[in-house]
């Protein structure tokens, strides 16, 4: 007991991390001229915040998708972001605009896309008192907002579950011919 103190101290620092980093530091130079026009998606990103009215933890997955236009990001560039503004006294629909508008300033892409899926414990252990409740918000900008085609296009392929070995959800559309002979 004697130490928790410091452990709680230590363990805040880290939980606040995101205050203190530079965005430009975080991308470090991971931008990348190619010649790609077609929807590029990191999802499943797991993340852990703070939520601002109750310093309880809410946590969940995060879906990013854009739309180059002269330029691509590194994709370990994309979780790195999610990091920065998870690790940050929060809410979740400030926390999903911000990695949307940040992927928008620096990358310059025809569009982007953010959903996040979190439970939040503020729900769970007080209040409500709701277990399996979870909320979900979205930020669309740019052809994300303006096409509903690529908008939905979006919403499916982040629905999808992947064949990678070891997913148990393989029934998905157009992945009925993983492990057919």
């Amino acid at each position: 007991m004697r130490d928790t103190p410091k452990r709680v101290e230590k363990a805040l620092r880290f939980l606040t991390s995101g205050y203190d980093a530079d965005i430009d530091t975080v991308l470090n130079g991971a931008l990348f001229t190619v010649d790609y026009s077609e929807m590029v998606i990191v999802k499943d990103i797991d993340f852990y915040s703070l939520c601002e009215h109750h310093l309880l933890p809410f946590f969940g997955k995060c879906h990013v998708a854009y739309i180059p236009s002269t330029k691509v990001i590194g994709l370990s560039k994309v979780p790195r972001l999610v990091d920065v503004f998870s690790r940050r006294l929060q809410v979740q629909e400030r926390l999903t605009s911000q990695i949307a508008e940040t992927i928008l300033e620096k990358v310059a892409p025809l569009g982007v896309a953010v959903v996040v899926e979190a439970t939040h414990l503020c729900m769970s252990m007080r209040g409500v008192q709701k277990q399996n409740s979870f909320a979900v918000t979205s930020a669309m900008l740019g052809a994300f907002r303006n096409n509903a085609r690529t908008r939905m296009e979006f919403l499916e392929l982040i629905k999808l579950r992947s064949a990678i070995p070891g997913l148990s959800d393989r029934s998905a559309a157009g992945l009925a011919c993983v492990g057919e002979d």
